[in-house]
């Protein structure tokens, strides 16, 4: 017995139904069997799930005799069912990735609840993907399992069938099946919330929900949006035959009153002329099943008692309020847009502060951040202020002002500040004045091609102005570069008039300044156990795919290294989302300082990010994964083979990596002889004194006497928890490396 039984209905889906059937087929968890519904479908849906039921034994093919309908397309599925948990899914929708796994863990976490109701996602033709806005009681606090008295506001959330798992043996008890129709999901989901005797939530995306641009039910255009009335009968039926529901009826009511002015309000659906009768239809239903005292808004009063013309009046009034709004607002904005441009001028004939600079940064705070600190104490005169946006989610030290974009204050500080330091740009906007010190820090040393380069890799240029790019270029009089390698690099890609700073990066100062304290402090704040090995997982972004998912399962590989082990899991700031769950893994993309990730950790996992050259100074050990070698090469491109030159083991696949961690090979004589190869060519002037450098040089104008570089040789950077607590082991006990040697592609 399975402990899911997947049941994908099709119907004229053939372009999406590929899609659908491998999103379930290539789950983590794959204790699953798939019911692919053929309803009688007159396009190839049906030779489609034939070619999967031939390769996978997973997969179960049923073919109507005749068209049917979504509804009863699944109930002949659920006849076929025989898993722990029935989970419906539309044939043009998908499963995200280890969706299954994360029901399957929660289920049991619950208790095995009768309903579990998840979150979904709108995706759309152009690629964008919008989660579901009324998330709240997927995410409350309590107790779980719970009824359905104990959160009524799940009624609220979508009530459709393919957002939730439901216990087979619940449903067949209670005798549940999908009545023919439009809107078949509503006498299934009400009842099913309603009868539920435990019901338990996840606070996840675990449904892709498609927004066709055409075919799709709810698109289109049909008298048969009439049968909502029909299928609003069947669950007041429901509640009728079963008096302990009756104190539903009032937020059923209010419910179906939404639904009626859904239905009647959106374009497109109901026929021309045909949305009098649907409204003398409601108010006749409205009647049928009113409920006394239930609170009614205005629509709902119009609804009910069928005023079509009021209705159709209001919506025509509040559409033009609307507009008149829109257009108060673009001319309050065209004002304002004005007013700022005159201010910006008058501010440019003002005399320059030479006590004033202006930090700001594209994510976190990072080399800008370590400048703003550093000019605070090198040169305590001059006034700091950062440009931070309202969602700005990284908190500012208390030094330095706080500068909203597009305000009278910000233009007023581009105008007159001395100092600029960014590692973007200002945008357009600036006009850098003779006297102005443009300091772009950049982001790192390059591996990715970058600049110019990006012209023969359209897919990673994407609408890049290069025009534009070079224009800013001209603004820069200093760049700041970690090694030869950044410096050649961009001095090609970013030809300009600028003078290099190959200083070091400010922001790995904190690195190489650290104490066993600090480490401590970051290790506690995370929640990190003693005596675990903490391995942070920081992969890049990458350019060519639309949706940047994970390429390692971390459920799994937390699992096969076992509990000593924990992964704090970091996406690309451009990436968003999470990559992965489980309860040895920390999701800390929100977390505010990378460079406090690093501290905390034992060892960074990565694949193509610049954050390998930062961990580096740690002098920690580092794994890379180079899983889509081939495909990031061809799309974004590196300026050297990292296979050829890594700072430590190389996995090419999920297994390798496994076996370098299980093996011990991460932390291997080996590995340690690759990172100080890499720490000599790329690490050389990270010694915890780089912003300093930068400031006495571009500020205090010294460029004597600036500190010493200390060689990575004489360098101690703090050790990690893990090599603190091997150091203690006495030497008997050591844990030796076992089992064959993993596969690294060193050439």
């Amino acid at each position: 017995m399975p402990r899911f039984s997947v049941i994908v209905p099709a119907y004229k889906v053939q372009a999406y139904l590929s899609p659908c059937l491998d999103s379930v087929l290539s789950q983590s968890y794959g204790d699953l069997e798939l019911i692919a519904v053929d309803d009688r479908s007159p396009d190839a849906c049906g030779a489609i799930i034939d070619e999967f039921a031939a390769r996978d034994p997973r997969v179960k093919p049923l073919h109507l005799a005749e068209n049917q309908g979504l509804g009863p397309a699944r109930n002949a599925g659920m006849a076929e069912a025989s898993g722990d948990y029935l989970v419906f899914l539309d044939g043009d929708d998908t499963l995200t990735p280890d969706a299954l796994r994360a029901v399957a863990d929660r289920i049991e976490e619950t208790g095995e609840p009768d309903v579990l109701v998840y979150d979904y996602a709108r995706t759309y033709w152009d690629g964008r993907t919008v989660r579901n806005q009324l998330t709240a009681p997927l995410t409350e606090r309590g107790p779980a399992p719970f009824r359905l008295a104990d959160r009524p506001g799940l009624l609220r959330v979508l009530m459709v069938a393919w957002n939730k798992a439901y216990r087979r043996e619940f449903v067949e008890e209670h005798g549940f099946a999908f009545p023919p129709g439009y809107y078949e999901d509503t006498p299934w989901t009400f009842p099913v919330l309603m009868t539920a005797g435990s019901i338990a939530t996840l606070d996840r995306v675990c449904v892709h929900y498609r927004q066709r641009r055409q075919g799709s039910i709810l698109g289109t255009t049909s008298a048969r949006h009439f049968d909502l009335f029909e299928q609003y009968d069947r669950v007041f039926a429901y509640v009728a035959q079963r008096p302990e529901l009756a104190r539903w009826r009032p937020e059923l009511f209010r419910r179906m009153i939404d639904h009626y002015a859904v239905v009647f309000t959106r374009r497109g659906r109901l026929p021309r002329g045909s949305h009098g009768a649907f409204l003398r239809r409601a108010r006749a239903h409205c009647r049928r099943h009113r409920v006394p005292g239930a609170g009614l808004r205005l629509r709902h009063t119009l609804v009910r008692h069928g005023l079509h013309r009021t209705f159709r009046m209001l919506r025509l009034v509040s559409a033009g309020r609307r507009r008149a709004r829109k257009s108060g607002v673009k001319l309050v904005r065209a004002l304002r847009s004005g007013a700022l441009r005159l201010h910006y001028r008058v501010q440019l004939r003002l005399p320059l502060r030479d006590d004033r600079a202006v930090f700001a940064a594209a994510w976190g705070r990072c080399d800008p951040g370590a400048l703003e600190e550093a000019f605070r104490t090198h040169a305590p005169h001059v006034r700091t202020a950062w440009v931070a946006r309202p969602e700005w989610r990284h908190p500012l030290p208390p030094g330095p002002r706080r500068l909203r974009p597009g305000t009278a204050a910000y233009f007023s500080a581009l105008a007159r500040s001395k100092y600029l330091v960014n590692d973007a740009g200002f945008g357009r906007g600036l006009r850098k004045r003779p006297g102005q010190v443009f300091v772009q820090t950049q982001r790192g040393t390059p591996l990715k091609h970058m600049g110019l380069d990006l012209q023969e890799r359209p897919a990673a240029a994407r609408d890049t102005d290069f025009g534009e790019l070079l224009r800013d270029v001209d603004r820069w009089d200093f760049v700041l570069s970690g090694n030869r390698h950044s410096t050649l690099t961009w001095e090609r890609v970013f030809p300009g008039g600028y003078t290099t700073l190959e200083y070091g990066c400010p922001r790995n100062d904190v690195l190489q300044r650290a104490t066993p304290a600090d480490v401590a402090r970051e290790r506690e704040s995370l929640g990190l156990p003693e005596g675990t090995v903490a391995i942070l997982y920081a992969p890049t972004y990458r350019d060519h795919v639309r949706t940047q998912r994970p390429l390692l399962d971390l459920e799994r590989i937390a699992r096969r290294l076992g509990p000593r082990f924990v992964i704090l899991a970091r996406p690309h700031p451009a990436h968003g989302g999470s990559l992965g769950a489980g309860p040895r893994i920390i999701d800390v993309g929100d977390h505010p300082s990378v460079e406090a990730l690093c501290l905390a950790s034992d060892a960074l996992v990565t694949d193509y990010s610049s954050l390998m050259f930062d961990y580096a100074v740690l002098d920690r050990p580092i794994v890379v994964h180079t899983g889509d070698r081939e495909a990031y090469e061809a799309s974004r491109g590196t300026y050297f083979d990292l296979c050829a030159s890594p700072p430590g083991p190389v996995a090419r696949g999920e297994d390798e990596l496994i076996d370098i961690f299980v093996g011990g090979h991460w932390r291997g004589s080996r590995s340690a002889r690759l990172r100080a190869v890499f720490r000599e060519r790329f690490c050389p002037y990270d010694d915890g004194h780089a912003a300093e450098r930068v400031v006495r040089r571009v500020v205090l104008g010294e460029t004597e006497g600036l500190p010493q570089f200390v060689p990575p040789a004489d360098r101690r950077p703090v050790p990690s928890a893990a090599s603190v607590a091997l150091s203690r082991t006495p030497p008997a006990t050591v844990p030796q490396p076992s089992g064959p040697r993993p596969v690294t592609d060193s050439r």
